[in-house]
């Protein structure tokens, strides 16, 4: 695998290798002993996750606080997501940057987002499965959704505001500048 850490530190790009002939292909998604070595701190995942969503679905930006916090490493196993995370810790020198990565079925790229982070994605295909797994097991209580078209963020989603299909929690996302200390609990 390559892993290729992102302009802000924490966040990698992890890119499998894959093998194909006439058949198909393998590939390896996920190795401990790899991840932790080039991540630099061993994370444990508890918690596996899947969505299934069709074009134009924005799911974002989510993320849990305090100590239920999550990192998270995503992949897309059918279609083409583009794929956001937000630096949220205060005291960061990046805080309030983000970061767009396109994930696609047909690369296997995945992305790792460490703790202090919100994340969304939008479905660029006619339907995408998204696949995550979580540090930590989620906890409605401590769920939070950072406002996806706050304009202090500046994040293109490659998709038309009309064309976007979003729930009632991702409309009622709050903005950056709520985001304190207190209430973020990191």
């Amino acid at each position: 695998m390559n892993f290729i850490e992102q302009e802000i530190k924490g966040v990698w790009v992890i890119e499998p290798k894959i093998y194909g002939d006439k058949r198909g292909y393998f590939c390896e998604v996920y190795k401990q002993a790899e991840f932790d070595a080039h991540v630099g701190h061993h994370v444990e995942f508890v918690q596996d996750n899947e969505s299934f969503s069709t074009r134009g679905v924005l799911r974002g930006l989510h993320f849990q606080r305090g100590e239920f916090s999550q990192a998270k490493l995503v992949r897309v196993s059918q279609g083409v997501v583009l794929d956001v995370v937000v630096d949220l810790r205060h005291g960061s020198p990046t805080r309030g940057h983000h970061i767009a990565v396109e994930l696609r079925a047909d690369t296997g790229r995945q992305l790792f987002i460490p703790r202090g982070f919100a994340h969304g994605f939008v479905v660029l295909s006619d339907v995408a499965q998204f696949q995550y797994k979580v540090d930590n097991p989620y906890a409605p209580h401590s769920e939070a959704t950072l406002r996806f078209d706050d304009p202090a963020l500046g994040i293109d989603w490659r998709i038309a505001p009309a064309d976007m299909l979003l729930s009632e929690k991702d409309l009622k996302g709050l903005s950056l500048e709520e985001m304190t200390p207190e209430y973020l609990g990191f």
